[in-house]
């Protein structure tokens, strides 16, 4: 028989025979769980279909009905069925939900799994120097198309492969905690972008000066040689002859 366990509510952990160190909260929770372990339910039918998973987490109303053997499984809010895939974490209300556009932040999640926002405030940074040539590295990079092997529509992504990026620049790949690799910081690159840009820009405008210095000079010269076929003109009349050099 499972031990430790908490059950709370009508049918809670009811048919549960050896799995241990489950609480149950809700009409329904755990309902059909008999071995798996650790596992935590809150509001009615949560974790319902659970057999063996273990180390899940379920709150909200009808939450993680798609979980049933899988490990380690997070479904927050009413209605979010997650899927049996170990290690993967569901959140009701985010896709498709609207933020404040004057005040929004991109989360991210590092590889302790701690989410939180980037800053980019002076006064959360230290050692700012100009980027320079250190954006140069980008003309190496090699953009490529691809699929995830995961994505049955076999959906065309664009983007960069982060093995590649890592032999180009090691500081614009991101890695798990133990050191394999993720992804790539394209955020990071999109910096990099707006460097190589304004230097472009900079060289367009510094061409653009030396075309106009250009344009000054050939004017003035123009206006010289005007004043010299006018003069030219005014005398020949007094039978001054002329002759191309």
């Amino acid at each position: 028989m499972g031990t430790e366990n908490t059950g709370i509510g009508f049918n809670a952990l009811a048919t549960n025979i050896s799995g241990i160190n489950n609480t149950a909260v809700g009409s329904g929770a755990l309902v059909n769980n008999n071995g798996g372990d650790f596992n935590t339910a809150v509001a009615l039918g949560a974790l319902s279909n659970n057999t063996t998973g273990s180390s899940n987490i379920a709150l909200g109303r009808l939450t993680g009905q798609g979980v049933t053997t899988a490990n380690n499984v997070i479904c927050i809010g009413a209605l979010v069925d997650g899927a049996n895939v170990s290690g993967s974490c569901y959140i009701g209300n985010i896709h498709g939900g609207s933020v404040d556009p004057g005040a929004g932040l991109a989360v991210f999640a590092d590889s302790t799994g701690k989410l939180g926002t980037v800053l980019s405030s002076r006064r959360f940074k230290r050692d700012i120097k100009p980027m320079d040539k250190s954006s140069e590295t980008l003309l190496a990079l090699k953009p490529v198309t691809f699929c995830y092997q995961n994505d049955a529509e076999a959906t065309p992504q664009f983007g960069l492969v982060a093995e590649d990026v890592a032999e180009v620049n090691p500081g614009l790949v991101v890695r798990d905690k133990n050191g394999e690799l993720l992804s790539v910081r394209y955020d990071q690159v999109n910096a990099m972008l707006l460097n190589e840009f304004l230097k472009e820009h900079q060289k367009v405008q510094d061409q653009q000066k030396d075309i106009d210095s250009l344009k000054e000079e050939l004017k003035e010269q123009r206006n010289l040689v005007q004043k010299i076929n006018a003069k030219v003109q005014r005398m020949a009349p007094m039978g001054v002859v002329t002759r191309n050099p």
